[in-house]
């Protein structure tokens, strides 16, 4: 326990700053939703802050935990995590001083000087989480932090959360949408932008993340890009436990492959869910063309994993096959 904490102690320490006070931000935004009853197109004010903050705790102490195993430009890497974490709290906060408010923080067009200042800030936050993470990826891409399966899975989940990230740009207006609605106070809003493709916002939508049952939703994709480094973590970290069983696991460019299998399986999941929101389809009533694309993925992927274990198998196999051959041959000698 000692041992994990000195590690953390050495993680960027901006950027856990504002991992905190996420979790800060979350704490207090659930307690929002027990407590305040107001809500903005058919959810609580403060659901909006509970998701942005649970997501910044999470890519927040990942970047932080990142930055601290760099080798080269350490020093450069320290300033784009103090971009970061100083521009994620800007814009998070102005989330949540948006949800206090009963208003909306995304997409509002409403021409009052605070939202008008805010919206500005919100937008070149925005930009500033992106750049500042694209260089830290091309930083990852060009040395070498772990072993073969963590670089990999870095490296292309980083990637992936780019293109995550990338979804952001069109989320916040390049779409063109245009909605007229109110705040929890009855104040009417303009929206001048729309993560639905398809249907309106405040319409029906899952349980938490809200995200629509009736139409295209660009925050399906936008999620599973941005958390995929988490994913592919996670799937490291399984890797190098059942290695200790399982003989044939345990050279790194098999685990490195198998990262590589599941790099392909969540690709295919992401550009699903794009393909499915872009043509204006709920996540939850997939057609044929989006089963079957994603079928195809899917195909694809199992077909890879039966090489890739297969191939593992009969490798793990011919150095016990060449030893027991050795054997056999000194006792012929003999």
């Amino acid at each position: 326990m000692h041992k994990v904490l000195a590690e953390v102690r050495t993680w960027h320490r901006p950027l856990m700053v504002m991992v905190s006070v996420m979790a800060a931000l979350v704490l207090v935004s659930f307690v929002g939703l027990l407590i305040d009853s107001r809500e903005i197109l058919n959810e609580s004010v403060w659901l909006k802050p509970a998701k942005f903050g649970i997501s910044f705790v999470l890519y927040g102490a990942t970047l932080a935990w990142l930055l601290s195993r760099l080798r080269k430009g350490k020093r450069f890497g320290w300033w784009l995590g103090t971009v970061f974490a100083v521009t994620g709290v800007v814009d998070v906060g102005f989330v949540a001083v948006q949800a206090a408010r009963g208003t909306f923080s995304h997409f509002n067009a409403n021409t009052d000087t605070f939202n008008q200042v805010g919206q500005q800030v919100f937008m070149s936050g925005v930009l500033g989480l992106f750049g500042a993470s694209l260089v830290i990826a091309i930083l990852l891409q060009f040395q070498r932090v772990g072993d073969a399966p963590l670089n990999r899975a870095i490296r292309t989940g980083i990637a992936l959360a780019l293109a995550g990230m990338a979804l952001a740009f069109y989320l916040v207006g390049a779409n063109g949408a245009r909605q007229q609605t109110v705040d929890a106070y009855g104040n009417a809003v303009e929206l001048g932008g729309s993560h639905g493709v398809g249907v309106e916002a405040g319409g029906p939508g899952l349980p938490f993340v809200h995200w629509s049952t009736e139409g295209g939703d660009l925050r399906v994709p936008h999620f599973i890009g941005l958390h995929a480094i988490h994913a592919l973590l996670a799937v490291v970290v399984l890797l190098s436990v059942l290695a200790v069983r399982v003989v044939w696991l345990r050279p790194e460019r098999v685990r490195a492959r198998l990262v590589g299998v599941a790099v392909i399986a969540y690709t295919g999941l992401m550009v699903t869910t794009s393909v499915q929101a872009f043509r204006g389809q709920s996540v939850i009533h997939p057609d044929g063309q989006t089963l079957g694309l994603f079928g195809g993925f899917l195909a694809l992927s199992l077909l890879l994993l039966v090489f890739t274990i297969a191939s593992a198998r009969r490798q793990a196999a011919v150095p016990e096959t060449g030893s027991d051959k050795i054997l056999a041959g000194e006792t012929l000698k003999v």
